[in-house]
């Protein structure tokens, strides 16, 4: 069973930043891929950025050029740092890591980007 730990997160005015951290209880060499999903009030979970199991990175049109995907492999954490914040990225934010067929989430952090 992979776990995840999610930290990070809160309320930030427009145009701020904010940075997240996930950890997971296995080494990403096991992972076929981890990364960060977004699921705003009255929308569906959505992806936001994530490394793909080719080691490569993928992210939503929408996040491209304000959000950076990092990751620490002694720390078995990888980190979501969003710049440039618009309200529209308010949203409860997942990590997600994929083993095998298997889908592993975490908890979940409230971002609210506010004025």
């Amino acid at each position: 069973q992979v776990q995840l730990v999610e930290s990070g997160g809160g309320l930030v005015q427009p145009g701020g930043s904010l940075s997240l951290s996930c950890r997971s209880s296995v080494s990403f060499l096991s992972l076929d891929s981890m990364g960060w999903y977004r699921q705003a009030p009255g929308k569906k979970r959505e992806l936001a950025a994530i490394y793909t199991s080719g080691g490569g990175t993928n992210y939503a049109d929408s996040v491209k050029g304000r959000f950076t995907l990092s990751r620490d492999f002694s720390a078995k954490t990888v980190y979501l740092r969003m710049n440039s914040l618009k309200p529209e990225d308010t949203a409860v934010y997942y990590c997600y890591a994929e083993r095998g067929r298997d889908d592993h989430w975490g908890q979940g952090t409230q971002v609210t980007v506010t004025s």
